[in-house]
């Protein structure tokens, strides 16, 4: 210390340079990550059962008791009074409304499914039912943002983000997580976001609900008036600026998510028509997705772009059916809209089993939660988030087995449950990651998937 200078005189002429130091190691920091590629593909938690996954999100709530989840005492008690209360919060009647379509067996394991899937009934032996499922939220808002990001109402991460934060991506010239013609209601682009976490992880939406799956597109992807040299140009002079912005100010997700973003942007203009394009595949491969009929020509495009981007090393693809299942008057809607999905389906599992893909592909078939056994309106059903069916495939999962139960009629989950919670933790678990360990670090404490809940489902692994 300077002699005349006292110990309080010192720390009040140094405390600007304490602040920069400190400013230099996050501009350090800060430099160092925006030299590595968030999307990198890393190793999991523990060796991973599957390498990618595929939602096939059925927005509105399928009956089980009308699809997968065969109850013959509704029939007995066909315009009879349920024995139990109905579920608080649902409509209030009690009178039992049985199927309107016949079950029968299907496949060696002889798994009960109604004549509305009678292509998907051709691939029991394939799948895993789970049908002890319950969730919270009665209505959709809240049980579509639950299934998705793991939250009724607050604005957490997706699940795609979680994955591909956890993961990364095998291909670096496409997003690690892309949806197909999502809903834009009942949490619209939140089911989709990466919220805190950094904006790289968010999902890529090609196309919208209402958007014909044929006019699909990635918006702003293609720049007609420039080439890509010149773009490449311009985008060099916009990184440098970017960056020196990046420098200046330390450690911002939002910043290195616009840098990170706009290089796979520029990417992505080469790679993604390509797989978006359909005209290459064989005419028997657009027969088996039901592609140019008039029926199945919407969803099976867009379970066939689906498995292109599979095959291309995507970690994470949702197709979304969008908002057709909520049947509260006419359960009959029901016919239309499997009709509209299953030969698409089916051909989706065929095409990859017959490219060995299925065994490292999670496929996964659900809505937000099922419909009650009781009648409402005319001969409608109404939400039922008490017990209800949905389905695995490939990826490390048992097949030809079913887990868990409902009551004998359909309503309540009673053994072998599965909460939502529990879902994600084995959906995670079976592409390598712990959801205990799966963190990310926001206003001050850890979050996670599954909040401070879940289990890992382990009897339905193969």
């Amino acid at each position: 210390m300077p002699p005349g200078i006292s110990r309080r005189q010192m720390l009040k002429a140094a405390a600007a340079g304490f602040g920069y130091l400190a400013w230099a190691g996050l501009a350090a920091e800060a430099a160092q990550a925006v030299g590595k590629n968030p999307l990198a593909a890393r190793p999991g938690h523990h060796p991973a059962r599957a390498k990618r996954i595929i939602f096939l999100f059925m927005h509105g709530g399928p009956s089980q008791v009308d699809t997968f989840d065969y109850k013959p005492k509704l029939a007995e008690y066909d315009g009879k009074e349920l024995p139990f209360p109905p579920a608080e919060g649902t409509t209030v009647t009690r009178t039992v409304m049985p199927s309107l379509w016949k079950f029968r067996k299907h496949g060696e394991s002889g798994a009960w499914v109604s004549e509305l899937f009678p292509e998907t009934a051709k691939f029991v032996d394939d799948l895993c039912f789970l049908k002890g499922m319950h969730t919270e939220g009665q209505s959709h808002g809240q049980a579509v943002l639950q299934l998705h990001t793991g939250a009724q109402a607050l604005t957490r991460p997706s699940m795609g983000a979680w994955v591909v934060y956890g993961l990364g991506t095998e291909n670096q010239e496409l997003p690690g997580f892309v949806t197909i013609c999502p809903t834009r209601g009942h949490g619209g682009a939140q089911n989709y976001g990466n919220a805190f976490l950094p904006a790289i992880y968010q999902g890529t939406a090609i196309g919208y609900a209402g958007t014909p799956a044929s006019n699909a597109r990635i918006q702003n992807l293609a720049n007609a008036s420039w080439t890509l040299e010149q773009q490449r140009q311009q985008l060099d002079l916009l990184q440098t600026l970017n960056r020196g912005h990046l420098e200046r100010v330390g450690t911002d997700d939002r910043i290195e998510g616009v840098i990170e973003s706009f290089e796979l942007a520029f990417r992505m203009q080469a790679s993604v028509p390509k797989l978006t394009d359909l005209s290459n595949e064989t005419q028997e491969t657009l027969r088996l997705y039901g592609i140019g009929e008039k029926p199945t020509d919407d969803f099976g495009r867009q379970c066939l772009m689906a498995r292109r981007f599979a095959e291309a090393g995507v970690r994470f693809i949702q197709v979304s059916h969008s908002f057709k299942w909520d049947q509260h008057g006419n359960i009959r809607q029901h016919e239309k809209n499997a009709l509209e999905v299953d030969k698409p389906i089916a051909g989706l599992l065929a095409d990859l089993k017959r490219r060995d893909l299925l065994k490292d592909t999670l496929v996964w078939w659900g809505g937000e939660f099922g419909r009650t056994p009781v009648v409402q309106g005319k001969d409608g059903r109404d939400h039922n988030p008490q017990g209800f069916t949905m389905w695995l495939a490939g990826g490390g999962v048992k097949s030809g087995f079913s887990y868990g139960s409902t009551d004998e009629f359909g309503y309540y989950a009673v053994h072998e449950k599965i909460h939502m919670y529990d879902l994600h933790a084995t959906i995670l678990h079976l592409l390598g990651l712990d959801h205990e360990k799966l963190t990310y670090r926001f206003a001050g404490r850890d979050f996670r998937l599954t909040d401070v809940h879940g289990r890992v489902v382990k009897d339905i692994f193969a």
